[in-house]
């Protein structure tokens, strides 16, 4: 039985799941009849103001589910409806004001926003405020409080701001595609769009007229997910699904943990290229580091690079937690080697759509990387391969990491890096805590273990990645 974190999530799932049902049976276009169905909300309401409004909501939900709106390229969007309950963000005065006669606050308000009534309680006009957050920092009852949203809460490079009717605005330029709003937002008002019915047409296509095979790339991460099944129970589903193979991304990072090596001996200097939304964070935010990025793929393009050298006619579809990934595989330098990335939340509701009880299929075997590759799922494991790619190598360069684990990491590194202060040679940079495992595509959004990435790593057959490589060359 799947379970949710939020309820927001299972309705997400539950549109997911009937899109997916509706595009087998031929019946796209009926999906708004079950828009009633999908928000019953059972014996509990748990509806907004209205059940209109909620419909309206929902059929949004439903167009996203179904690619969203083509013309934006950003895979986040704002269902505008939906984001109209939580309050202004801003800085308060709270019933905890004594009404002192100090008036500390209003002494040091650069924009004169303070005043006071007849108590002496003080009142915040919003109009003049810059939330410099001075007034709040200098309160002897901590009365003043800076109120923010959930969304700009989460995101941490600052691309959430209000726009028109206080409704979520999300500066593209800025924005890095990590997903953290989507699972924030407590009324599901930020969503990423699905690629699943280009996956699903992928399949059928493949079924109808055999032209090609289409393979399942999914990440090493997939450890953490799925957690009342087995792995291989899963790869089996996909199988059933349509799926002509799955293989490993792990393999993927196993190649590119070798080409890195060799490009960070050759250099001195270097920031990984495995998470999309790190590169993004560069690009946007620190275009002078851009050229000390990696050249490097990240393992899901050199994985679906070498499908597509070995079968020409193959179609690729990535599954894993990171909706960047979304966005990755629509750059110039990737679509070529990736048709479409999935979520494992996609992916869950695609297999229950098809009425396949993981519980009840068999164990299949997914194709092996190393240990190497599999740790590439948490904070760490990309330099620990780098490391041991270079010993493999026998290059002698002695990488000196600095882990990043989630963006806020990244930023005081890169940061550093642009004022030449970073002592290190090697940034990995992760968006998400905990690296891919805290993806915002995961089934589940709690505290992950670390150290079941590095148990389902020493699960792997090969060791080393020289023999993870050589074995795939015989292939």
């Amino acid at each position: 039985m799947q379970l949710f974190d939020t309820y927001v999530q299972k309705l997400k799932y539950k549109v997911l799941r009937e899109v997916s049902r509706h595009a087998y049976e031929g019946t796209l276009q009926d999906c708004y009849l079950d828009i009633p169905k999908l928000i019953s909300p059972g014996p509990k309401s748990e509806l907004r103001c209205c059940i209109y409004k909620e419909r309206a909501i929902v059929a949004e939900r439903v167009k996203i589910a179904m690619g969203g709106n083509k013309e934006k390229p950003n895979v986040i969007e704002v269902i505008d409806i939906a984001c109209d309950e939580c309050p202004v963000s801003g800085y308060r005065v709270g019933p905890d004001c004594r009404g002192c006669i100090a008036h500390r606050c209003a002494s040091v308000c650069p924009r004169g926003a303070i005043t006071f009534d007849a108590n002496h309680h003080a009142t915040i006009d919003p109009d003049k405020c810059i939330n410099c957050g001075k007034c709040a920092s200098v309160c002897p009852y901590s009365a003043i409080q800076n109120h923010v949203r959930p969304c700009e809460r989460a995101c941490k490079v600052k691309a959430i701001t209000q726009g028109e009717n206080h409704v979520a605005h999300i500066d593209d330029s800025k924005c890095i595609a990590c997903g953290a709003c989507v699972y924030q937002c407590p009324f599901g008002a930020i969503q990423d769009k699905s690629f699943l019915l280009d996956a699903i047409r992928l399949i059928r296509e493949s079924e109808n007229n055999q032209k090609y095979r289409v393979y399942a790339v999914v990440a090493p991460s997939i450890s953490s997910q799925f957690v009342h099944v087995k792995v291989g129970q899963v790869i089996t589903a996909l199988k059933h699904l349509g799926f002509f193979t799955v293989i490993e991304a792990a393999l993927g990072a196993d190649m590119v943990a070798y080409k890195e090596a060799q490009e960070l001996a050759e250099k001195g200097f270097l920031t990984s290229s495995c998470c999309p939304a790190f590169v993004s964070y560069i690009e946007k935010s620190f275009p002078s580091i851009r050229e000390h990025v990696s050249h490097n793929l990240s393992p899901m393009a050199e994985m679906g690079r070498y499908i597509k050298q070995t079968d020409p006619t193959a179609k690729v579809v990535f599954i894993g937690p990171c909706t960047a990934k979304k966005g990755e595989a629509q750059r110039e330098c990737v679509k070529e080697h990736v048709d479409c990335a999935l979520t494992f939340e996609e992916v869950q509701a695609w297999i229950d759509s098809r009425d396949l009880d993981l519980q009840t299929l068999e164990v299949g075997v997914l194709d092996n990387a190393s240990y190497f590759g599999r740790i590439f799922a948490r904070s760490g494991g990309l330099s620990d391969s780098v490391a041991q790619a270079l010993k493999e190598q026998k290059i002698d360069f002695i990488v000196n990491p600095v882990v990043c684990d989630g963006i806020e990491e990244c930023r005081v590194a890169l940061l550093k890096k642009q004022k030449n202060l970073l002592k290190e040679n090697f940034v990995e940079g992760m968006a998400c805590t905990g690296g891919c495992i805290g993806g915002a595509g995961c089934l589940t959004h709690g505290p992950k273990d670390k150290s079941e990435v590095d148990k389902y790593g020493h699960e792997a057959y090969e060791k080393t990645i020289a023999d993870a490589l050589a074995l795939w060359q015989q292939k």
